[in-house]
């Protein structure tokens, strides 16, 4: 299935929306953040750019200017599990075409043109 995704922070900035295709249709916010997390990683991975432009900012990553650099290959189940700690302490929010999501394993009910907006409450890091 195919998401348009977009990230933003509470502070007005945003990211370019991009398109993000899961395998088969996920079901709960859970397995989209598990995807959304996971496809970061394999990019960055498979690139090895030095500047990480992730969901969730690995915790030994250096802050520049231009963004977190990361001189390794990142591990996507500490991303995720990083993010969905995140998304269960309050720092991410997720919105699930228009409406905000506050439980994990909540059934979605995503269609062709869904949007995911993440909204990151403060830098995050993990993993």
């Amino acid at each position: 299935m195919r998401l348009r995704v977009r990230d933003e922070t509470t502070a007005g900035g945003h990211g370019a929306e991009q398109s993000l295709e899961l395998p088969g249709r996920p079901a709960t916010l859970r397995e989209v953040i598990r995807g959304r997390v996971e496809a970061d990683v394999a990019e960055f991975n498979a690139t090895r750019d030095d500047v990480y432009r992730g969901l969730v900012v690995p915790t030994d990553a250096e802050q520049t200017l231009n963004g977190p650099r990361v001189r390794r290959a990142i591990d996507a189940e500490q991303q995720v599990d990083a993010a969905l700690e995140a998304f269960e302490r309050g720092r991410l929010l997720v919105i699930v075409d228009g409406r905000q999501r506050e439980a994990l394993d909540e059934p979605l009910e995503l269609g062709a043109g869904s949007e995911v907006v993440f909204v990151r409450l403060v830098p995050l890091a993990g993993g």
